[in-house]
């Protein structure tokens, strides 16, 4: 058989040796939206010897237009997003072993994959989970790779070791607000520049070649063709309770985290921000308003109406989801809205 690798072999960056870490290697993609099906479709093309999937969501057709690896059909039959994955990558490459996870990415299961793993690629969609994967891996003395990608701009930041600054570094305090696909949109092609640069990384680091990682945190525009580097060691914490002299990785611990509720008899999901999260009656009428949402605003509360369900932001920070009584769809949608 023709080998297929041949030409990605003849990369003298790569080489044979290179190729066969690749292949020997073990890495978890979180989240398989936009930037994780992309980046885990070039990863099984490379030949990674094993891929874990973990995403808790299925395929929509507003999907479609930057997740290549899912079709029409399975958007009508709402398949999850890891299991129509992992189909399709097998058909890509069935040498790759794919591990297809159907379920919400909590601090648990975050650190039990780290424990397993060569390297985790962020292709999550909200910065609570980031923190975890940062706090998991930086526990478990492995790298990620961090990505993100709204309208037509990218992020892209390699955390590895202990010599930069680590995510928690970078945003001290967890911002209330973030701009997201739901309220900003996305085109594809900053996904796929978004998911070269990380996959870039992946290669880079399974190959053994680190010191062409990158140190900055990359941001660029498609759109207006802009790019730039950011340096970010400089604001490393001495006291920082994830990469700091006394660590306690705070998004590991349950207190820390975002908590979510049904309530027995009634279709209504509650959700309470993780700790440092501030969400203000301010941020509920501005993401109303950037997406033409009917909303009412008393000092009290923001009700905003979306897509069947009455949301309820009150005054410190607590969401109530009338309509919704699965938590999963109540944490989904949240982090659609609030980044």
């Amino acid at each position: 058989m023709e080998d297929r690798y041949l030409q990605q072999k003849r990369f003298k960056m790569l080489g044979t040796e290179g190729q066969r870490k690749l292949q020997e290697a073990n890495v978890t993609i979180i989240g398989c939206g936009a930037l994780g099906s992309a980046a885990a479709d070039i990863l099984a093309r490379a030949g990674i010897g094993t891929i874990i999937l973990v995403d808790r969501d299925y395929v929509e057709f507003s999907n479609l237009h930057r997740q290549t690896l899912y079709t029409e059909q399975d958007a009508i039959d709402m398949i999850p997003k890891v299991e129509a994955a992992k189909r399709r990558l097998y058909q890509v490459n069935h040498h790759v072993a794919v591990e297809a996870i159907f379920d919400h990415a909590d601090a648990q299961m975050v650190e039990q994959f780290a424990g397993r793993s060569d390297i985790i690629v962020d292709g999550t969609d909200n910065f609570e989970t980031r923190l975890i994967i940062n706090d998991a891996c930086l526990k478990h003395q492995i790298p990620w790779i961090y990505g993100a990608c709204v309208g037509s701009t990218s992020v892209v930041k390699s955390f590895h070791g202990d010599s930069s600054a680590c995510f928690r570094c970078l945003l001290p305090v967890l911002p209330a607000m973030n701009e997201t696909c739901t309220t900003s949109g996305v085109i594809a092609p900053a996904v796929y520049m978004t998911a070269a640069y990380q996959c870039a990384e992946v290669f880079k680091y399974l190959s053994g070649d680190i010191d062409h990682m990158h140190k900055e945190l990359v941001w660029l525009d498609v759109w207006t063709n802009q790019h730039h580097k950011f340096g970010i060691e400089k604001i490393k914490r001495i006291n920082c309770p994830s990469c700091g002299e006394k660590r306690t990785y705070p998004s590991l611990k349950r207190i820390n985290q975002t908590k979510s509720t049904s309530f027995c008899g009634r279709s209504t999901a509650q959700i309470i921000p993780a700790t440092g999260r501030t969400l203000t009656l301010d941020d509920g009428e501005h993401v109303a308003n950037s997406q033409n949402l009917p909303f009412k605003r008393t000092p009290y509360f923001v009700q905003i109406d979306y897509k069947g369900c009455r949301l309820m932001l009150f005054a410190n920070g607590r969401l109530l989801f009338h309509g919704i009584q699965d938590v999963n769809e109540a944490n989904s949608l949240y982090h659609q809205l609030f980044g």
